[in-house]
């Protein structure tokens, strides 16, 4: 890579649409928020934190990040998490972002719906009118509970509906199918709000498929595994719907040996509406800067298709027609002076 491609991908308007907000927990912030709150959280040290992020798998992964939101107890820590992520992906030109919370990880804690939301949405609020950057909120229902649980998740959280963009589904996908939520993404479809679902990273193309035809997704996150699937690929195609790809994020994790072996490029070359996401930046060693410059060095992105990952993320934002007329003029104004 030129030293003249990596300043453009720095200095370009960016949009994230796939970054879970407990997944940004820099170890630095972990370990004061664990002693603010006097959480032992099994590692003596950072390091020795960071030593644990030899990831084999998704279950490997998750287990380290569910011991991690043990620290977060009170408003001011969902404060300040967001708050640190949002600060920090500002200094990588990002404008709008749109993140994840998993309520039911706090919920089954005891932490009250009211104490996450407050400090996420305070931050967010700061943010717009301090740094300049928007925000939305996408719930996350964990597929390893029930649909039920779900339902009460989603039940619980209605005083605080007018704070969200949409609602999504994440955790484990092998052996917790898209179609085990059908019933609810149904119930939030049928009141207006958009849906995303996590699928094709440790599941198949198959997994994406149910999350289009039984879900109704607005978006696939990930959805990486699609190339399984010729016939897929090409209605993905036709439809445009997005697929927020983590290319680190997908190395971390194994799904590809190699991120020279990663089919970013190749979706995009196929015309799928793909877009460059982080997913979470503090576990896989790397923010939106970090994924745009290691990924175009990897599998030879040309100027071209930088620019279209970037526009595709201004239209599959979930934000109103003036922001993304805003977010769209930002970025063909960048690339005009260029």
């Amino acid at each position: 890579m030129t030293d003249g491609i990596r300043e453009l991908i720095e200095a370009m308007p960016k949009v994230e649409l796939h970054m879970h907000l407990e997944g940004s927990l820099e170890a630095d912030l972990l370990f004061a928020l664990a002693a603010r709150n006097r959480v032992d959280i099994g590692f003596a040290s950072e390091a020795a934190l960071r030593a644990a992020y030899d990831f084999k798998d998704l279950k490997s992964f998750l287990d380290v990040y569910y011991a991690g939101l043990r620290v977060l107890i009170t408003e001011q820590d969902f404060y300040d998490m967001t708050w640190a992520y949002l600060s920090r992906v500002r200094r990588d030109n990002v404008e709008h972002t749109e993140v994840f919370l998993a309520p039911q990880a706090h919920l089954r804690r005891g932490i009250a719906y009211g104490t996450m939301m407050d400090g996420v949405t305070r931050a967010i609020a700061d943010a717009k009118s301090r740094l300049g950057i928007t925000c939305g909120l996408i719930l996350v229902f964990q597929r390893q509970f029930s649909e039920d649980d779900a339902f009460a998740t989603l039940r619980a959280g209605e005083a605080f509906a007018g704070h969200v963009v949409g609602y999504g589904l994440g955790g484990p996908e092998v052996g917790n199918r898209p179609g085990k939520f059908a019933r609810v993404f149904a119930e939030i479809r049928a009141q207006g709000f958009k849906l995303v679902a996590h699928a094709g990273e440790e599941g198949g193309a198959d997994y994406v498929r149910e999350a289009v035809e039984a879900l109704g997704v607005d978006r696939i996150d990930h959805g990486v595994r699609c190339e399984e699937d010729g016939a897929l690929v090409q209605e993905l195609a036709a439809s445009r719907i997005p697929l927020t790809v983590c290319p680190l994020s997908n190395l971390k994790l194994r799904v590809v040996q190699r991120l020279e072996d990663h089919n970013i490029a190749r979706l995009l070359r196929a015309g799928l509406n793909v877009t460059m996401n982080s997913d979470d930046p503090s576990y896989f060693g790397g923010y939106m800067n970090d994924n745009y410059v290691a990924t175009q060095r990897a599998v030879g992105l040309t100027r071209e298709e930088i620019r279209t990952l970037a526009r595709n993320a201004v239209s599959a934002a979930f934000v109103d027609a003036t922001r993304r007329g805003e977010l769209a003029r930002s970025l063909e104004a960048y690339w005009a002076a260029r």
